[in-house]
């Protein structure tokens, strides 16, 4: 535990010595970070050895145990650090290392550990998002190519991608898991169109993207064709340390902390208000302490062999309700402020004085992009039907 705690504080360290100020201040002020700020963030991450540290050290990380992992992740979201962008380094470069084969991992873990080459994920479709299985995407094999039609949804940083892992039917026949193929598309083919999607937030995060007759080269099958299902449940098992995402959240609850003994300390706000407010703080922390609590036994379970089972979907659920917790109780403490949300308020926040009324927007912006962890990743009505499958068979 000691030797834990130790890495805990080089973790903070770190993150006060190496991160970018305008960086820094972007996240301070819940500004929009661009990909800029990510790649330079993650090629610090990588020169230090930390990008990729739950990787084996045979792939080129340090193999780190998942209480390790826990570990940075929450000393990174605590610091202030932006996410470590998931789709290359947790999601594709693992898959690569497990599935691909030698020349697919030749051309593309470089890219992957560097951040040069930047990946988005093409899983869901308009009728196929939580139901994955009844996509309808589909490649054809002609030779040496496979021809790719269909669309996808909420393709997250589509815009900002090089290169695509995509999820594609190559058989009508049998179960539906069984004709699914795992395709690597470069985001430059022609035939492929991306349609920005505004969020709630008023922010440009994910995409609809098209494919019309998008020639691929067969040799980017991954594994083996018709067994793309497989790998899927591979890639999403690999989140599951990373799911509850508490990191973040522990730093929004500091944030909360100061906001609220600054209403105790004004005395123009009513006492049954600060009174209100107090209890749904108080009720707030005893979920986050909760779920942090649960997500370090199970970690700790994993690694001695326990079976995931459905232990990532009650993290997933529970993860999400006590964010939203967290956004709510936020737009209670700015009061009036509140309703006062301007997507501009988030860009180019070194130029701009920070004030109250931009702050509470940089946290409506946290409520309204909130109501989407119910939803990606499978929604929490799926993942409630996983549980009850584990538990009632």
């Amino acid at each position: 535990m000691n030797a834990l705690e130790d890495f805990r504080r080089e973790v903070r360290q770190f993150v006060t010595e190496a991160l970018p100020r305008d960086i820094a201040a972007k996240v301070e002020r819940g500004a929009q970070l661009e990909k800029d700020d990510y790649v330079r963030w993650q090629k610090i991450l990588q020169r230090k050895g930390w990008l990729v540290g739950e990787w084996p050290k045979a792939w080129g990380g340090e193999g780190w145990q998942p209480a390790r992992q826990l570990a940075f992740l929450q000393e990174l979201g605590l610091a202030g650090a932006p996410m470590i962008i998931p789709y290359g380094v947790k999601m594709v470069g693992p898959v690569l290392n497990t599935f691909g084969d030698e020349e697919q991992k030749r051309r593309h873990i470089p890219g992957i550990l560097s951040s040069d080459v930047w990946w988005c994920q093409g899983y869901s479709e308009p009728g196929a998002g939580s139901d994955l299985a009844s996509l309808k995407t589909s490649a054809v094999r002609e030779g040496d190519v496979y021809r790719v039609n269909g669309s996808k949804l909420w393709t997250t940083q589509a815009h900002w991608a090089d290169w695509m892992h995509c999820l594609v039917r190559t058989d009508n026949r049998g179960k539906r898991q069984e004709g699914i193929s795992f395709l690597l598309i470069d985001m430059k083919t022609p035939g492929l169109t991306i349609r920005p999607i505004l969020t709630l937030d008023g922010q440009h995060h994910t995409n609809e993207t098209f494919f019309d007759n998008v020639v691929v080269p067969a040799e980017n099958l991954v594994g083996v064709e018709g067994k793309g299902w497989d790998i899927a449940k591979f890639l999403l098992g690999n989140e599951r340390i990373s799911i509850a995402d508490t990191g973040p959240k522990l730093r929004l609850l500091q944030v909360l902390r100061g906001m609220r003994a600054q209403v105790d300390r004004d005395p123009d706000t009513p006492t049954f208000v600060k009174a209100r407010l107090a209890a749904k703080m108080i009720d707030v922390e005893t979920k986050l302490n909760t779920l942090t609590a649960v997500e370090s036994y199970l970690v700790r379970a994993w690694a001695e062999g326990r079976p995931v089972g459905a232990d990532g979907s009650l993290l997933k659920i529970r993860g999400t309700e006590v964010l939203q917790a967290l956004t709510e109780v936020a737009l209670d403490l700015e009061g009036p402020y509140a309703g006062v949300h301007d997507p501009a308020d988030l860009r180019d926040p070194l130029q701009i004085p920070s004030t109250p009324a931009k702050r509470a927007s940089a946290l409506a912006h946290e409520y309204l992009y909130g109501r989407c962890w119910s939803i990606f990743g499978g929604t929490n009505e799926v993942q409630r039907n996983i549980i009850a499958k584990a538990a009632l068979g």
